[in-house]
């Protein structure tokens, strides 16, 4: 069920009064079962799935917390492979085989292949496997109880806002948060309501349209000139930004309502001043889960140089796997593990040059631009479907910024593009506008803004939002671009 369809527009409203009518011992139970519903629009059968993690987890956190020594890390082990197993199987087993019979035929010169399963990645698997791991991870470090009570855990694992794109929670965050009664709070309640608004503003009115522009061009790009072809590198940056955060506010807004806290997934990643503050940024969740999970237990950078470069590579390679089962998507995180190094190689040095010529504001806005660019650069390999798109894209990149302000390569871009122009104008707008957003808000916090205007004022906003939406939106039932991960 996507967020931004008419079952969910009813699914939403049904549910949340539900919540409220309910008396607070069933409402665990109605969470679930709605739950299940939402992730059973999507495929049903892969619902067996869900349930034999959380079976396997659910008892090996209650035997960790209860055991010691070896026994304690066996059942660890046991959830984790249990976890991880699924996700080769489903993600990585045909990738896997397809690289063992490339180097089979054409390296070895072997006639030995091996058989592709015929299956259908689950819906969000990487999502809640990540979430359910970090459960048992918790329970044997010994900072989160074992639950006890199977539906609450379940729900843990299942909840619907961030079931199947996040974010990915922490045990000691969310779990907690279902035990307490939440009674109904109309701040909170308009609170979420207006991120649900902004969320669908990002996703229907800006992603959505920009995916118009994006999806033909990556597709198919020798059928485009090198200049649209780096509009469409710059629209993918916004348009990925804007699909998953947008997806993530709607989450956030969804459990408000009913009173739940997930944790911030996105805080104005573009306006980073170096790659480092990006990922502090940028699918928070993620990065931090990869941080706490696998980096620091690598060592972090308590460590030699050598080796804490090292940990920098396994951990981005890794999140680029994570992403996808394509070599495109490992060169995006190597991409990114590449520029963190490269970064701190050169900070001391740039430090000191700002300290010299004393221009703040103009090298943060230098180092902006240039972290803009490099992670569109990294986005092309994410979003290509294959190397030969990649590399084609790149090289009309650097031809098409050394054209882009020539009238007639503007002109061609008119009329070549994938668009109208009319609707390649809009887009511009759109995304000065919400640069423009983003901007007033690192300044002065918005939604307090609006709180203390008078009812007109503030019902005035939501009208337009919503009116926008209505008539600018795009409404093709466009899937999220996260949840086939």
């Amino acid at each position: 069920m996507l967020f931004n369809s008419l079952q969910f527009l009813l699914f939403f409203p049904i549910v949340t009064i539900l919540y409220f009518i309910l008396r607070h011992q069933y409402r665990w139970f109605l969470l679930l079962m709605a739950s299940c519903l939402f992730y059973c629009a999507f495929i049903p059968k892969y619902l067996l799935i869900l349930l034999f993690t959380i079976v396997i987890d659910y008892f090996a956190g209650i035997i960790i917390e209860n055991s010691i020594g070896k026994k304690r890390k066996a059942w660890l082990i046991i959830s984790l492979i249990a976890n991880i197993g699924i996700l080769a199987i489903f993600k990585y087993y045909n990738f896997l085989i397809e690289n063992f019979n490339l180097l089979s035929t054409n390296i070895l010169e072997s006639n030995t292949t091996l058989p592709l399963l015929n299956i259908i990645l689950p819906i969000g698997l990487s999502f809640h496997t990540f979430q359910a791991m970090s459960y048992t991870i918790e329970v044997y470090r010994g900072n989160q109880k074992a639950e006890k009570h199977f539906g609450i855990y379940a729900l843990y694992v299942m909840f619907y806002p961030q079931l199947v794109a996040g974010p990915i929670e922490r045990p000691q965050h969310i779990l907690h948060q279902f035990y307490e009664k939440h009674e109904f709070n109309y701040a909170k309640a308009t609170a979420g309501l207006r991120l649900i608004l902004w969320g669908l503003f990002k996703k229907c009115v800006i992603a959505d349209r920009l995916a118009n522009f994006t999806d033909p061009v990556f597709n198919f790009p020798n059928n485009y000139d090198d200049a649209t072809i780096t509009i469409a590198a710059i629209f993918f940056s916004f348009q990925i930004f804007c699909d998953f955060s947008g997806y993530s506010d709607i989450a956030l807004g969804t459990a408000k309502v009913m009173g739940f806290d997930l944790m911030k997934n996105f805080d104005r990643p573009y306006s980073a001043k170096s790659i480092g503050e990006f990922w502090s940024r940028w699918h928070i969740s993620l990065s931090t889960w990869f941080r706490d999970y696998l980096y620091i237990p690598l060592g972090g950078n308590r460590t030699t140089i050598p080796r804490y470069y090292m940990n920098i590579m396994i951990v981005f390679m890794i999140s680029g796997l994570w992403h996808g089962a394509n070599w495109t998507f490992i060169v995006w995180g190597g991409l990114h593990g590449l520029f963190l190094i490269i970064e701190s190689l050169v900070k001391p040095g740039v430090n000191s040059i700002e300290k010299k010529i004393n221009l703040t504001k103009l090298t943060d806005t230098l180092k902006t631009v240039f972290i803009f660019c490099i992670v569109t650069i990294a986005w092309i390999f994410f979003r290509a479907s294959n190397f030969n798109i990649a590399f084609h894209m790149l090289k009309a990149i650097g031809n098409g910024i050394l054209n882009l302000g020539n009238t007639n390569t503007i002109h061609n871009v008119f009329q070549s593009s994938p668009v109208i122009k009319e609707e390649l104008l809009l887009s511009f707008f759109l995304i000065i506008l919400l640069e423009l957003i983003h901007a007033v808000s690192f300044r002065i916090n918005i939604e307090a803004f609006l709180l203390k205007q008078n009812i007109i004022v503030r019902w005035g906003v939501y009208y337009i939002g919503i009116t926008c939406i209505i008539l600018l939106g795009v409404f093709e039932h466009r899937q999220f671009i996260y949840f086939q991960f």
